[in-house]
């Protein structure tokens, strides 16, 4: 069996990943790394999902990389573009030569004895088995299962003679040109399909058990596109939008949090302004305050365009049971259908399904608090980077993947091996490291397999940009909550992998 030693292992080549690998090139570590990466391209959600129209649901200025600026004008990109934008970032930091591409980890075991961690891996094409040994893992694969979206089963959906399609699934190809769709949900996922798909289907029925808060953004930034045109380089205009977004995203959430009565009026008023006096604003007003789940943004208005058009319509009700041509609802209505497609949400999972141990014994990431948001407690030499619920996933992932490369010079610096983060009792809670804030249904289902956070500092996750800038990038590395030590075995030099960089 085939075995690669590196100093620093990542797991997935998405945007943490990626990240992950160029901030340790950027800070000059001093470690050895490769990527391991389960499918055969760089992008992870964003070479998973291609169902039409797909698209970020935060701005480009927060979702790009802090350390390479997005480029474009397109407030929300979309996931052709998001995915060739982490290419091309790979390469130009030149991470790519440095990704095994299908190889998927199933267990990975630290032994305090050796100092290092042992990583067994499949590959996805073969079957075949690998092993790779690290002193440091960082697990990049975010906390989707990539192999199985959520999706209830409905009653009767045996005899419906149509299409019904996951859209984390979505079949090459499958045609939906003059057919009759209904999309089952009212997330992200629902109102990037409804718009996208009514262009060419003879109509589109959402279908929602309850409303969720939607805005409109533009398309394009104003002030992007007017300082371009007055030939403003491109990197001033990035850090100046960055900055803009980064305040209007906590302000947001912060007013939401604050005065939600008053945003509630301010939410429904938009969609009233898009849609018209006549709308039936039961189809828009959720039961839940702004920011108990996350918002939806849609660009251009493109939803409520494709509502005033015709050629897509909103129904809230329960389902009832699938015939075979349609669904029946609780109402008794029954809503003709070609294609079904279940936007129902994603499974949540750590490590990519992983297992993980220490010595042997299985690591519950349920029963660990995190460190900063990035290391679990009493585990050494192990990063988990997740990105934030309330903002852009990459504000955090950037931020830890920084931390990270930063850590791992101070532990070169130092002649450390390995680094442990250490809970006390007081520093303990129940609550998830996603919060009690968010009522979403993946966050609910992901509080089984999800680590908790403590009470305090470094244990609280704050998910506040400004709070995680100051612990995270400006902070000591040393901490009393850090045991650094050292272990006299370490891998021998023959057994590195050759093309693994120093960097």
């Amino acid at each position: 069996m085939e075995q690669r030693h590196v100093d620093v292992l990542i797991i997935g080549a998405g945007l943490s990943g990626i990240s992950a690998a160029c901030h340790l090139i950027r800070e000059n570590a001093g470690r050895t790394y490769a990527v391991l990466e389960r499918r055969t391209g760089i992008g992870g959600t964003w070479d998973l999902f291609r169902y039409p129209g797909i698209r970020s649901d935060s701005d480009m200025y927060t979702f790009g990389y802090r350390f390479r600026p997005w480029t474009g004008t397109k407030i929300l990109a979309d996931g052709t573009d998001i995915r060739r934008y982490v290419q091309e970032t790979a390469e130009e930091y030149g991470v790519t030569e440095h990704i095994r591409f299908g190889r998927r980890a199933v267990r990975a075991n630290w032994s305090s004895d050796e100092g290092r961690w042992t990583v067994e891996t499949r590959d996805e094409t073969t079957g075949e088995s690998e092993v790779h040994t690290c002193a440091f893992l960082v697990n990049a694969t975010g906390y989707y299962d990539y192999d199985h979206g959520h999706r209830p089963d409905f009653p009767g959906e045996e005899r419906f003679g149509g299409t019904l399609v996951h859209p984390q699934q979505w079949p090459e190809g499958l045609d939906h040109r003059g057919k009759r769709v209904v999309v089952v949900g009212s997330g992200a996922t629902a109102i990037t399909l409804v718009p996208s798909m009514a262009e060419d289907a003879a109509h589109v029925t959402m279908l929602q058990r309850s409303p969720t808060y939607i805005m409109s953004l533009p398309r394009h930034d104003p002030l992007g596109v007017l300082l371009r045109k007055l030939g403003v380089p491109a990197g001033p205009v990035h850090r100046l939008g960055r900055s803009r977004n980064i305040a209007l995203q906590r302000a947001l959430y912060a007013l939401c949090r604050t005065a939600p009565g008053v945003m509630r009026r301010v939410l429904l008023a938009g969609v009233r302004a898009q849609l018209g006096k006549s709308v039936d604003m039961r189809h828009f007003t959720p039961s839940y305050k702004p920011w108990d789940q996350r918002l939806c943004v849609v660009p251009g208005g493109d939803l409520f365009k494709a509502l005033k058009s015709g050629r897509a319509s909103v129904v809230t009700d329960h389902i009832d049971t699938f015939t075979e041509n349609g669904i029946v609802l609780r109402s008794g209505e029954e809503i003709p259908a070609d294609i079904v497609v279940t936007a129902t949400g994603l499974r949540v999972q750590i490590a990519g399904g992983a297992e993980l141990r220490v010595d042997g014994r299985p690591v519950t990431t349920r029963d660990h608090v995190l460190y900063k948001g990035v290391m679990l407690d009493g585990v050494p030499n192990l990063a988990v980077i997740l990105g934030y619920t309330n903002a852009s996933w990459t504000l955090k992932a950037d931020l830890a993947s920084e931390y990270i490369a930063k850590l791992l010079a101070h532990m070169e610096r130092r002649g450390f091996t390995h680094v442990t983060p250490v809970a006390g009792d007081a520093d303990r809670a129940a609550e998830s490291a996603m919060g009690d804030s968010l009522t979403s249904g993946y966050i609910a289902r992901g509080d089984a397999v999800m680590p908790r956070q403590g009470t305090r500092a470094p244990w609280r996750i704050r998910n506040n940009y400004y709070s995680d800038r100051r612990a995270l990038r400006r902070s000591p590395i040393d901490d009393p909550a850090l045991r650094f030590g050292r272990t006299d075995a370490a891998a021998p030099r023959e057994d590195r992998q050759d093309s693994a960089p120093v960097v």
